[in-house]
């Protein structure tokens, strides 16, 4: 479980955060949705423990990430909306380190990365340097390397972004498959009718308050996602 509590994160008089809430339960694939600046990956970054914040509490399984960020972090990966890597190294190489950041055993990493570097058509390109490959190519190792590791909680920020159509659907596959096993998937997106389509429960962020949020069904009542998201832009 991810439980965001009254958050607040300030950068000068501005409040990027202001006491955002909601509850984000094993087994959801959770939208996050909002306009460009309004607070997105600012909260996404703070559940991980990349930005602090200044108000507020964050627990991930009844942790907080102040308090215990390592183990935080080790129940979660994150896939950054622009694919952040080692460029100098092979990507067999970088999804290794990853690996061994998170202590991955010999075994597990070998089926794992065998698996998704297969499921997206990067088995023969691993031995390859990251600079050589395109975004999308760089965005499919963040992903193999996030999933190598088998993460409870699953956290992306516009994982779709460079994606051909193909390793759009297989990833879309791999949500479902996590979120029967009763894992969490967070993710933010401007592409609604996926969201609609993929996920259980959205919150709706507007100028660092959530101004909607509950599960896909509530929010989006007898409307399309998209016109619920316009009607509170508007």
């Amino acid at each position: 479980m991810i439980e965001i509590k009254k958050v607040t994160k300030k950068y000068g008089d501005n409040k990027a955060l202001d006491e955002v809430s909601f509850t984000v339960e094993d087994g959801d694939i959770f939208a996050f949705i909002g306009h460009n600046g309004a607070g997105k990956t600012t909260l996404i970054k703070s559940i991980v423990g990349i930005h602090d914040f200044d108000e507020g509490d964050i627990l991930i399984d009844g942790m907080s990430i102040k308090e215990k960020p390592v183990e935080c972090k080790k129940l979660m990966a994150f896939v950054p909306d622009n694919p952040e890597t080692y460029e100098h190294m092979k990507a067999i190489d970088y999804i290794n380190f990853i690996c061994d950041m998170y202590d991955v055993d010999s075994k597990t990493r070998e089926e794992n990365i065998k698996k998704y570097s297969t499921l997206f058509g990067m088995e023969d390109k691993l031995n390859d340097t990251i600079d050589s490959y395109s975004h999308g190519m760089k965005q499919k190792v963040v992903l193999i390397s996030a999933l190598a590791h088998d993460p409870k909680i699953l956290i992306m920020d516009e994982p779709f972004v460079g994606l051909d159509p193909k390793a759009v659907f297989d990833i879309k596959e791999v949500l479902n498959e996590m979120v029967k096993e009763g894992k969490i998937v967070f993710y933010s997106t401007h592409i609604l009718d996926v969201a609609e389509k993929l996920c259980s429960r959205v919150a709706i962020i507007k100028q660092g308050k959530i101004v909607k949020s509950g599960s896909m069904k509530e929010i989006k009542g007898d409307k399309s996602l998209e016109n619920v998201f316009m009607e509170l832009e508007g």
